[in-house]
């Protein structure tokens, strides 16, 4: 209660030149809305953030505020949404409403190969970007599950995953092997 929080929309973090762009859903009400970095501060991030340093991408295995020195080499994260939604679960119009911010992210990473989507909304937003940009016509072909892989017509991998939410990971329908598993991928694929 007296924390001070960043409470407003949430940027994007991680290397420019990224390889490898990880796509969640939206800030986490006492995470990223509370530190102003994603995946920073709750349980999500002190499930991801081991993983990604184990795998080569982060500085470090803790995030726990913007100053704590975390660094990304190879890889960005962003959201489909940037605000912290009503019960952690954004709209559909919410979605709509920030994909202009997300298709402009995209655009600025010129170096991705790979796309890491966390859990089905990140996946559909990256589907709903290729199609907005008109890189495919239809979501259809492409099917939402831990370790899908399709590569896109524009030659960019897309790796799905179950999302580091503390209800997967504490359920063990996310085990830290699955989730490293899938960043060992992204990383064979954004160096190949």
């Amino acid at each position: 209660m007296d924390w001070e929080y960043w409470a407003k929309p949430v940027p994007g973090f991680g290397d420019p030149n990224a390889r490898v762009l990880i796509l969640g859903l939206a800030p986490g009400a006492h995470g990223s809305n509370r530190t102003g970095r994603p995946f920073t501060g709750d349980g999500s991030g002190y499930f991801m953030y081991p993983v990604l340093y184990e795998t080569g991408f982060a500085s470090q295995p803790l995030a726990t505020s913007r100053d704590d020195g975390m660094k990304l080499t190879g890889a960005y994260i962003t959201a489909a949404v940037r605000c912290a939604p009503p019960a952690n679960k954004p709209t559909p119009q919410e979605i709509a409403n920030c994909s202009h911010f997300l298709d402009a992210e995209i655009a600025a990473l010129k170096c991705v190969r790979v796309v890491v989507a966390l859990g089905k909304i990140g996946f559909d937003a990256y589907l709903n970007h290729l199609r907005r940009t008109g890189v495919i016509v239809s979501r259809a072909p492409y099917e939402f599950g831990h370790g899908a892989e399709y590569e896109m017509p524009n030659g960019i991998t897309l790796l799905g995953t179950y999302h580091p939410s503390m209800q997967n990971t504490n359920t063990g329908k996310l085990s830290k092997e699955m989730f490293k598993k899938i960043f060992e991928r992204a990383r064979l694929l954004a160096e190949g």
